[in-house]
């Protein structure tokens, strides 16, 4: 299959297939071992200037929709993507727009023109820049609303193991209706919880998800502020952060992949290169079947803004990585 139907889609869901109830928080989250942990920065864009650095970012031109029913037209336009006093400014507004369905690299011989809703915007370092093992860090602010989908997350580079969800999926960050109503939430603010996850396993219905949802210490929403978004991945380990507290680990007993260039090799199929994106998305499944359900049009115009994203090796051990996870 191509990654239609089902790409970045119902983690929640997820979360209810792998344990039967959705994960609770763990008792505590220890604060990451920075000082002396040996990480090395490789890559970095500041969000300096005042265009997108082509040498970086590509920017998606597509209407898909991610495969999970999402309202929005990624654009390459600066009414969606901008870099303005120092960050990458993705911005979702609510205007009809056509454009090609897919982008290339799953477009196939028929690609039609369709139309959505709303636009916004969608960078990514495909086909410029991946990445095996290492820490990836984003300090960025969320939008708030019913219907907003803000995330940072990766995809294989070439797709070692097969097409979605053979070869893996790593969300770094999802904020989905950060703000509105939700009874499942501490604090009295409404949905104040942001998404870390990994997808794996085989073609859909047999695809699988680990993932977990996280409330700040101080149950603020996370997007009153600017927060700091991580993974830090070696061979055979994942683990989430948010503001340097670690708040979920997966190790590769939790993970597999059906593709049979795989067997006897218990780390895949994260373990090969995967570039990094960031996206706005408008509604979706998972956005529009939760909380106050649907999409409010009070949540837009909505920006998610970008202060940096730095990605680092481990200096000591860059070939698993593992010497820096502690």
């Amino acid at each position: 299959m191509t990654r239609t139907g089902l790409l970045k889609a119902g983690t929640l869901t997820a979360a209810l297939l792998l344990s039967g109830a959705a994960s609770p928080p763990p008792a505590e989250q220890p604060l990451a071992p920075l000082e002396g942990a040996g990480w090395e920065l490789v890559w970095a864009d500041e969000f300096e200037g005042q265009a997108l650095d082509r040498t970086k970012w590509t920017p998606e031109v597509s209407c898909w929709g991610g495969g999970n029913n999402e309202r929005q037209c990624y654009t390459d336009r600066p009414e969606n993507i901008a870099v303005e006093g120092g960050m990458l400014l993705l911005k979702a507004r609510k205007e009809r727009f056509a454009s090609p369905a897919r982008p290339p690299e799953i477009a196939e011989f028929d690609n039609p023109t369709l139309v959505q809703s709303h636009t916004s915007g969608k960078v990514r370092t495909i086909g410029l820049h991946a990445w095996r093992y290492g820490r990836i860090e984003a300090r960025a602010k969320v939008p708030a609303g019913q219907g907003t989908w803000p995330a940072v997350w990766m995809m294989p580079q070439d797709n070692a193991y097969g097409p979605w969800p053979r070869s893996g999926e790593i969300d770094i960050l999802e904020a989905v209706n950060i703000g509105a109503k939700c009874k499942d939430c501490a604090g009295g603010k409404g949905e104040n919880r942001t998404i870390s996850a990994l997808h794996f396993g085989d073609f859909a219905p047999q695809n699988r998800y680990v993932d977990h949802r996280n409330a700040l210490p101080s149950l603020a929403l996370p997007s009153d502020d600017f927060h700091v978004y991580a993974v830090e991945w070696g061979e055979g380990i994942i683990r989430f952060l948010v503001d340097d507290r670690v708040h979920l680990t997966v190790t590769a007993e939790q993970w597999s992949t059906a593709a049979r260039n795989a067997k006897g090799n218990p780390a895949a199929p994260f373990d090969q290169p995967f570039y990094v994106m960031a996206n706005l998305a408008v509604g979706g499944r998972l956005s529009e079947e939760n909380n106050a359900k649907g999409v409010a049009a009070e949540s837009f115009p909505a920006q998610f803004a970008i202060d940096w994203i730095r990605v680092y090796r481990c200096a000591s051990d860059p070939a698993t990585g593992r010497a820096c996870i502690r």
